[in-house]
């Protein structure tokens, strides 16, 4: 025995000070993991709702845009000598969005043409005082508010517009349950765990599905206020023995709001309970574990980051970053090609669309010349003629108050002249033809600054050199727009306009020290964001491969930068 007890004693030591304090650590580790891996799961669940319903959201807006667009068009047509009947027939197929028919209504609510639906539309002229419809004071689309059915027992919703030249009204109708069951499917497939609700503004339920569907919503139901306020986001409730995931957005454009509801604990439970297994099986897979982690984080997470990084190059025109090899798995790889062959028809069609955007913007800068050559021709001409007479008629007037009725009459002529010059030179700079785009630029900035209340200093460095015309007009369309935007949002006080001229490349430079805005990902967000200026910006840069890069900054102002 005493031969064993060194043997037993070393064994000892290592348990007690390797193989305990390791397994002691690896089951704190997976026992905490559990609790880690619950919160991190939570904020997941409530951050993958957040999400889809911001999406959800965003579908049904562009739906109600659609519907609005349709309705718009209706009216616009019946600005034409054409029948009511005959517009029908030419928008049957935009019509299919409006389940509860269109109607042609004189302004009192009375029905002039109808599509289907007649008791619904006839009890809408019975009762014209309860229905919200567009008038002559609104030029934009109405929306009613949800209008039940005393004989389908269904709830609707009127879209409507007021046509001016045949002083009718064009409204829609449309179940928001249907709408919402077709939109929502896609987001939302039959089966899972979440509650959709979509109330209007007075907070009555429109469409409701899911576990947890109720008929009603209490005024203090999580998300309601925070959604019909405008605002999006995701909060944690609890409720009994569970916690829900409320995920809540506006749809602005008929002042709704869409709120989902879940257990979070119902999508992750399955995955907790094998989780707690982890410490059965911790020690032997711990080495595996190592392993997988090494063989993941070179051959899949590295070319994956690096891959991530080449894509985020081609979403700003980059088609060549993308075929660099980045290596990793086969499915790595796999993915790479299939990218590098979607960016390759991406570069085909973008091309196309190139060459059509340029095509448009000639005929845009054509018709804007044609337009100045006619306004310069005829329309200043003509108000130049008419202060001569009125000069001429000063002379013969002997009256102190005619005479300085004329007067007035002839400063206002010269005002009238000198803004017809400033909207001709707009359209149609002459300094860019004659002396050059310095010139140009400069005589922008001092037209601006002369204008409004900004402040812009013009800079040039380098020695100029002509480039060709459609490269100049391009460069100096792309400063025109910038400073306008400035102008017109930035709330900015002083601007930058400057160009440098170096030997190989040219760069125009637009700053200013305004409120700023967040900076966009890439140039596909410019038309969903609204920034249709910033999108013609980077069209036109693109067209004379140049590389435009915008910094801002919230309070800080904005940079705007052409590298040709």
């Amino acid at each position: 025995m005493k031969r064993l007890l060194p043997g037993w004693r070393g064994l000892t030591q290592l348990f007690a000070v390797t193989v305990l304090p390791l397994t002691l650590l690896l089951l704190f580790i997976a026992f905490g993991g559990v609790n880690m891996h619950q919160q991190d799961m939570r904020t997941l669940v409530g951050e993958r709702d957040e999400r889809a319903v911001q999406s959800a959201a965003a579908a049904l807006q562009s739906e109600l845009h659609h519907r609005m667009a349709t309705i718009t068009s209706m009216a616009v047509l019946a600005s034409e000598d054409i029948s009511f009947k005959d517009i029908f027939a030419t928008t049957n197929d935009l019509a299919k969005d409006f389940n509860g028919g269109i109607a042609f209504l004189n302004t009192d609510g009375h029905l002039i043409e109808k599509t289907d639906n007649d008791r619904f539309w006839d009890w809408v002229t019975q009762n014209p005082n309860t229905i919200k419809l567009a008038s002559s004071s609104d030029p934009e689309p109405v929306f009613s508010d949800p209008i039940l059915d005393p004989n389908s027992n269904q709830l609707f919703v009127i879209i409507s517009a007021y046509s001016v030249s045949r002083d009718v009204i064009v409204a829609g109708a449309f179940s928001p349950e249907a709408l919402a069951s077709e939109t929502l499917t896609p987001t939302y497939p039959a089966g899972s765990h979440v509650t959709i609700y979509l109330l209007d503004n007075s907070r009555r339920l429109l469409f409701v599905s899911g576990t947890l569907e109720q008929e009603s919503l209490e005024a203090d139901h999580p998300g309601v206020m925070e959604a019909l306020g405008g605002r999006s986001g995701v909060l944690y409730v609890k409720k009994d023995a569970t916690e829900h995931v409320v995920a809540y957005s506006p749809i602005e454009a008929a002042g709704w709001a869409l709120i989902t509801e879940e257990e979070w604990e119902m999508v992750i439970s399955p995955s907790l309970q094998l989780t707690q297994m982890a410490p059965l099986v911790v020690v032997p897979a711990f080495i595996l574990a190592l392993i997988a982690i090494w063989f993941g984080a070179k051959q899949i997470v590295q070319p994956l980051q690096r891959l991530e990084s080449k894509a985020a190059a081609l979403a700003w025109g980059n088609f060549e970053a993308i075929k660099e090899p980045v290596g990793g798995i086969s499915e790595v790889q796999h993915l790479q090609m299939e990218l590098t062959e979607m960016s390759r028809k991406v570069q085909a069609a973008q091309e196309g669309l190139h060459d059509y955007i340029g095509a448009i913007t000639s005929a845009q800068e054509e018709e804007r010349t044609r337009l100045a050559r006619e306004l310069h021709d005829d329309t200043i001409q003509a108000v130049i003629a008419l202060k001569q007479r009125v000069q001429l008629a000063q002379k013969l007037v002997k009256d102190q108050n005619g005479k300085q009725f004329l007067r007035e009459l002839e400063t206002l002529a010269e005002q009238t002249i000198e803004n017809l010059r400033r909207l001709t030179r707009a359209l149609r700079p002459i300094y860019l033809e004659d002396l050059g785009l310095v010139t140009a630029l400069e005589m922008l900035a001092r037209e601006i600054s002369q204008g409004a209340s900004l402040v812009v200093e013009f800079q040039k460095t380098g020695n100029e050199r002509r480039l060709s015309r459609e490269t100049e007009l391009s460069l100096y369309r792309i400063a025109q727009e910038a400073l306008n935007n400035v102008v017109k949002h930035s709330k900015a006080t002083r601007a930058d306009l400057s160009i440098r001229y170096a030997d190989s490349e040219i760069i125009l430079m637009i700053t200013d020290n305004g409120n700023g805005f967040t900076a966009l990902a890439s140039p596909t967000e410019f038309a969903t964001k609204g920034h249709f200026g910033l999108l013609g910006i980077h069209e036109r840069a693109d067209l004379i491969g140049a590389k435009l890069d915008i910094e801002s900054t919230l309070g800080k102002g904005t940079s705007l930068k052409v590298q040709l």
